[in-house]
């Protein structure tokens, strides 16, 4: 199965749906960490910006994904996300409409080794990247498997990582201050990004 410019495009509006129903849960994780409590906010504020992107091709549309979260004041939100999908941008083949699953596994990986050029965070730091390394590496793991397990996998992982992140200590941002204290929540970033990767890998399987 490839994926298409389309299907992918499909992917990022159930995304943003998933996104604004989780609003208030995501604020509330953020503040129950000792964050601002605006996590639900900016992330909503992020999908909103990323509607109004097109593109023609893979590389140009998560290009245009990137710039509309640069030019959107939605905190360290924007950084995070603009730098991942400026990175899937980078490495998305010249002029692609779709993707095979090797493709789609190095955009995925190109996205988070972009990230960890912005970020120190680390699996185990209470952040995002706990639901983000583990669902990139299950990609990888699984890109022989076809596009849609892929997801599945993805998705999996980065809701047993955000899972975790329960049992950890802040180490970045505000929640930091709390030291032992933040430990009892989920983040809220690893939350918003299991939720992502859970309506990819849903809106792919509806359309198989």
């Amino acid at each position: 199965m490839m994926l298409t410019l389309q299907r992918f495009k499909e992917m990022i509006a159930a995304a943003g749906e998933a996104i604004r129903a989780g609003e208030k849960r995501f604020s509330e994780l953020d503040a129950a960490a000792g964050g601002d409590g605006d996590h639900g906010t900016a992330i909503v504020t992020a999908f909103q910006a990323m509607a109004k992107a097109g593109g023609a091709d893979f590389k140009g549309y998560l290009k245009a994904l990137s710039e509309a979260l640069q030019n959107e004041a939605c905190g360290s939100t924007s950084t995070l996300y603009g730098s991942w999908l400026q990175g899937m941008s980078d490495t998305a083949p010249e002029g692609a409409a779709e993707l095979d699953a090797a493709e789609l596994a190095k955009v995925f990986n190109g996205g988070l080794e972009e990230l960890g050029f912005v970020t120190r965070a680390r699996v185990g730091d209470k952040t995002l990247m706990d639901a983000l390394i583990p669902a990139t590496e299950a990609l990888l793991a699984a890109q022989s498997e076809g596009v849609g397990t892929m997801l599945e996998r993805a998705a999996a992982a980065a809701e047993q990582g955000a899972e975790a992140t329960c049992a950890m200590r802040a180490k970045f941002g505000r929640a930091k201050n709390l030291g032992d204290r933040s430990i009892g929540p989920r983040d809220a970033g690893a939350a918003s990004m299991a939720c992502i990767f859970a309506a990819f890998a849903a809106a792919v399987k509806a359309s198989c």
